[in-house]
């Protein structure tokens, strides 16, 4: 199987604070056109602690339908997984997760720390975890992310163990960023028929060499490419060149990132996305960040001719 790449999609907004439905269609068309295989979507990049339920279905059900019509035309199927899971309470959780699968995504994203909010023990995030499952539609195809916020919850063993035997779950998104331990959870998961997607561009090429389903993360926002090219070429010889670049490229992740994102789409690729970001005041992206950003896409030009993507 295909190896993949699920970007985060970023979040854009008019000049009013309004989500951009508009400018989510030319995102989604973007990540087509460079190859994606699938777009996560309501997750943190979206900024979906900053956006009301109805926002963050209303972003997914425009992805979905974008996907949906890039398709009939003749495109590519991409694989639509969204989260948008950030209630605290029991009930209201549930409210998020059926109406995001009401969207028609492949897969909802559950977060792991809205699990056990507490972060008390295992066994506690396994309770909460099949009550949730008992309380929504069996049907429902789901996913786990270790989002950074509120606090990052890492999956242990025996949460892995977990998943892997319910047969529910279709997608993990990893953010442990160690490249051993995601080993492990490959092995895990074996035979479950959930993927692993790792967040982490400085250890993509060795987590994909052993096992890793793909990459899902920040720094597909910028040259989504040229990781689609990675994820079906890890044993070509100029992947290690390529995985030394994402290494070096993916710090500009603290910069002010989403800005830096939809300045760089804006200014080097022409998508109509404004700056603005609900999580980030998008004056400090600052000239030293943007020219970070600028010579970040010098270097990916030159990779790119190297490995023979026009």
């Amino acid at each position: 199987m295909n190896k993949a790449v699920f970007p985060v999609m970023i979040c854009p907004y008019t000049d009013d604070n309004k989500v951009d439905l508009n400018a989510v269609d030319a995102l989604v068309q973007w990540y087509h056109d460079c190859g994606c295989d699938g777009i996560f979507t309501a997750c943190l990049s979206t900024e979906i602690q900053h956006l009301t339920l109805a926002e963050r279905v209303a972003v997914t059900e425009r992805v979905v339908k974008k996907a949906n019509e890039i398709a009939e035309n003749g495109g590519r199927k991409m694989t639509i997984v969204a989260s948008g899971h950030v209630a605290d309470g029991f009930d209201e959780q549930v409210k998020e997760i059926t109406s995001i699968h009401n969207t028609g995504v492949e897969a909802v994203i559950l977060i792991s720390n809205r699990l056990d909010v507490e972060n008390t023990s295992e066994e506690k995030w396994i309770e909460d975890l099949k009550k949730l499952m008992n309380a929504i539609p069996r049907e429902i195809k789901l996913g786990m992310y270790e989002s950074p916020y509120p606090y990052k919850r890492l999956l242990t063993h025996k949460m892995l163990e977990f998943i892997a035997s319910t047969n529910r779950f279709a997608f993990i998104k990893d953010t442990c960023c160690d490249a051993e331990e995601i080993a492990e959870r490959v092995k895990i998961l074996k035979g479950s028929g959930c993927a692993l997607y790792n967040a982490n561009a400085q250890t993509l090429l060795q987590t994909l060499r052993d096992g890793a389903d793909g990459y899902s993360g920040i720094m597909a926002n910028f040259h989504p490419e040229i990781y689609n090219w990675l994820c079906k070429n890890i044993d070509d010889p100029n992947a290690d060149l390529v995985q030394s670049f994402f290494c070096m490229s993916a710090f500009t992740e603290y910069l002010a990132y989403p800005c830096t994102s939809k300045i760089y789409l804006n200014k080097n690729l022409g998508l109509p996305i404004k700056p603005y970001s609900r999580t980030k005041d998008y004056h400090l992206a600052t000239k030293y960040h943007t020219d970070c950003i600028d010579q970040m896409e010098y270097l990916a030009n030159h990779i790119k001719s190297i490995i023979g993507i026009k």
